[in-house]
């Protein structure tokens, strides 16, 4: 797929995004926006998946380890065909099948329930061992928040998945910068996250620009060449990215936009909708 064309698929995540935290009156809209490029090229462009068919046994495999940004992973699901975009307004509803982190006896796409933070990494490992046992093709891409790996497990699982050689696993860092209490430097620096990858002996790709779709596709073509060790993606975004108010603020993090909120964020994507449309 074309470029501009994953970049107005993102645009329309990110609606989607705002749309159901707003129908909620709860969520996490900010680490959702900075992920959306990343959701968006891993369901249109990486993945080898079938809505159709989402128990594949053949198929790819995602486990959002952020759990929380359930509202990105849903939107993006939504416009791959998972299920109708109009139901991102039952997020969080009673009853609903969007709940507020993923579960997978509830929605068939999900691979794995996740939101307990640190352990969605754990899962993935396992997937990709199941994968090799097995003498599968298929590919375990798993999405982790910058804060997020200051948990012990997240290392854990990243020690065994080098001893094992797992090269089909890609774990990818949201590097936002920000999280639920400020500045991930401020509360318990990972920093370098690169190099720690490196010391745990993966293969590790920085992404000047995890916004930018040239440079996730030159990262994640990267990746498929890797042999012999698994893949960490580092990702530089912008948390609450396409929203101007939402944009590098961490009270953003968890909050609801209110409905005066709500229209200035939908303005927003809507002038860079038409945007992309000039181009």
């Amino acid at each position: 797929m074309q470029t501009l064309e994953l970049q107005k698929i993102a645009n329309e995540v990110r609606k989607g995004i705002v749309t159901g935290v707003h129908s909620a009156k709860a969520g996490h809209p900010g680490g959702s926006l900075s992920a959306a490029d990343i959701f968006t090229y891993l369901y249109f462009e990486e993945m080898n998946i079938d809505p159709k068919n989402p128990t594949d046994p053949d198929r790819d495999r995602f486990v959002l380890s952020k759990g929380h940004t359930a509202p990105g992973y849903y939107s993006a699901m939504a416009q791959r065909g998972y299920f109708p975009v109009e139901e991102l307004l039952t997020l969080r509803h009673v009853d609903s099948r969007l709940q507020g982190h993923p579960c997978m006896q509830d929605l068939p796409g999900i691979d794995m329930s996740s939101g307990s933070l640190g352990q969605g990494i754990s899962a993935a490992v396992g997937m990709a061992i199941a994968g090799k046992l097995d003498n599968k093709s298929y590919r375990v891409y798993t999405l982790l928040g910058d804060g997020e790996i200051q948990e012990g497990q997240v290392w854990e699982a990243s020690m065994l998945a080098a001893h094992r050689h797992l090269d089909n696993l890609v774990v990818i860092v949201d590097n936002n910068g920000l999280q639920i209490d400020g500045r991930i430097e401020d509360v318990n620096s990972p920093y370098p996250i690169d190099k720690k990858f490196e010391a745990f002996n993966f293969h590790v790709i920085n992404v000047a620009d995890g916004n930018d779709m040239d440079q996730l596709r030159a990262a994640f073509e990267e990746a498929k060449t890797v042999k012999g060790q698994p893949t960490a993606i580092i990702a530089k975004t912008v948390k609450g990215k396409g929203v101007s108010f939402m944009e590098n603020q961490a009270s953003w993090h968890g909050t609801a936009p209110n409905d005066e909120q709500y229209a200035v964020a939908m303005a927003d994507l809507e002038k860079v909708g038409e945007a992309l449309c000039q181009k």
